[in-house]
């Protein structure tokens, strides 16, 4: 146990897990007063809740292509979320200034799942896209 005698699983450690709990804290402060948007809203409701439920359950597995799969699910569904936000601008229902906080916030995120990814993954990654890639 630590210091405070908080039990703590060990998906809790993770600071990738920690960031992700402190965006969806973001968001949902954000979005509360909101109507709803067509789908985008639930969408990106079940987009952030998907990211921390999928790196606690991959950081539980012991087969690292598990791992893996789980880890790939939460990254898709941050990119995910940063797309909404952009919806959410596009629809006039944030501004840029409101969404900067989250997207840096999931800019963070995809950095270290990527990392997560790459440590358990024996797949070959780019360091960077080529301009003819992107």
């Amino acid at each position: 146990m630590n210091a405070t005698n908080e039990i703590l699983f060990d998906h809790e450690k993770l600071e990738v897990y920690r960031e992700v709990i402190a965006f969806v804290a973001w968001l949902s402060a954000q979005v509360e007063e909101l109507s709803r948007i067509g789908d985008v809203k639930d969408q990106l409701d079940r987009a952030s809740t998907s990211i921390p439920l999928n790196i606690a359950e991959g950081n539980g597995k012991y087969s690292l292509k598990d791992r893996c799969r789980f880890f790939d699910i939460a990254h898709g569904s941050t990119l995910e979320c940063a797309a909404a936000l952009d919806v959410m601008v596009a629809k006039k229902k944030l501004t840029v200034e409101q969404i900067r906080p989250g997207k840096e916030r999931l800019q963070k995120i995809v950095r270290m799942l990527m990392g997560l990814i790459k440590k358990n993954s024996s797949r070959e990654y780019p360091d960077k896209v080529s301009p003819s890639e992107s």
